[in-house]
């Protein structure tokens, strides 16, 4: 039998392309949004995220009218993929940033796991690292950016991500469930690849994002491989692409860009300043859409 999956904030950058993926490896998704996603076959139920109600209705929704032929109400979904959240800084005033982004992650966690939903996955972010939303131009601690770095924002956005990883650290400690944490870099979908010239042309309009990305495509492996492993209680995982947005070797391109910040471990070839090896190793991710070749896939077209 499929899985059922509870997809909160489907409709938006990222969810459009997780979604799909999932999608196609299986998985039996519903929607959950503030609008419709437009996927055909992919349900949507409306619904807020900050109204603990709503949320866990839609735990425990049928996906459609099919569902009314079985006989008997839905139990819970199998698992929760929670993306739902104020995206970026700049949308909303900052204390409704904060209120969205931490009580709505608060309300998903709970909901699973008092229904006894014991695998969520929720969507961190590059910017706990302190420098994408910071005043003025701040340095990183240490290169690579792994997990175990001394997330330190000073915006209501980045803390709220911090927040909302310390309330899946809480909750998987309390119900030995597992709640695997994303930070996502900045997500590029196949049509914005023709920036990265201009990335590398102006290499200081990337530190922001510590010259790191990941494609939306190889986003929903991430997703899906996080779905597929189990036991490994809360966790932090850097969801990157492999290589640095820039022109490699990385130690060499971070020492003239960045030479007050240490590096902790020897830098490899072009490896993407956000270290995903963590990924790598213990998810075993392989990305599937490197930008070089995804510029020269654009440029034989």
């Amino acid at each position: 039998m499929s899985p059922r999956i509870l997809f909160t904030g489907g409709s938006g950058k990222a969810g459009r392309h997780v979604m799909p993926w999932l999608a196609s490896r299986g998985c039996a998704l519903l929607n959950f949004d503030l609008t419709a996603s437009g996927h055909p076959h992919i349900p949507t139920l409306l619904g807020d995220i900050t109204d603990a109600g709503q949320v866990l209705n839609a735990m425990t929704s049928h996906f459609d009218f099919i569902g009314f032929t079985q006989g008997h109400p839905p139990g819970p979904v199998d698992a929760v993929v929670h993306f739902a959240a104020i995206p970026r800084m700049l949308l909303w005033p900052d204390v409704e940033t904060y209120r969205v982004n931490v009580m709505g992650t608060y309300h998903v966690i709970e909901a699973a796991m008092k229904l006894g939903i014991r695998k969520v996955i929720i969507a961190s972010s590059e910017t706990t690292y302190g420098v994408c939303f910071a005043e003025g131009d701040r340095d990183f601690h240490a290169f690579p950016l792994e997990e175990d770095y001394d997330s330190d924002p000073m915006d209501s956005y980045g803390l709220s991500k911090v927040i909302n990883e310390k309330t899946a650290r809480a909750f998987a400690e309390r119900f030995k469930a597992d709640i695997y944490a994303l930070r996502i870099g900045n997500v590029i979908e196949p049509h914005e690849y023709a920036r990265f010239p201009g990335f590398v042309a102006e290499p200081m309009t990337r530190k922001r994002n510590a010259w790191s990305y990941i494609d939306a495509r190889d986003l929903g492996q991430i997703v899906h491989l996080c779905l597929q492993k189990d036991g490994l209680g809360f966790q932090v995982f850097n969801a990157v692409n492999d290589t640095i947005t820039a022109n490699g070797p990385t130690a060499g391109f971070l020492k003239k860009w960045c030479p007050q910040t240490p590096h902790r471990r020897p830098l490899v070839g072009d490896e993407a300043p956000i270290s995903n090896r963590k990924i790598r190793e213990v998810l075993g991710f392989k990305e599937e859409h490197n930008w070089r070749k995804e510029l020269a896939a654009g440029a034989a077209r």
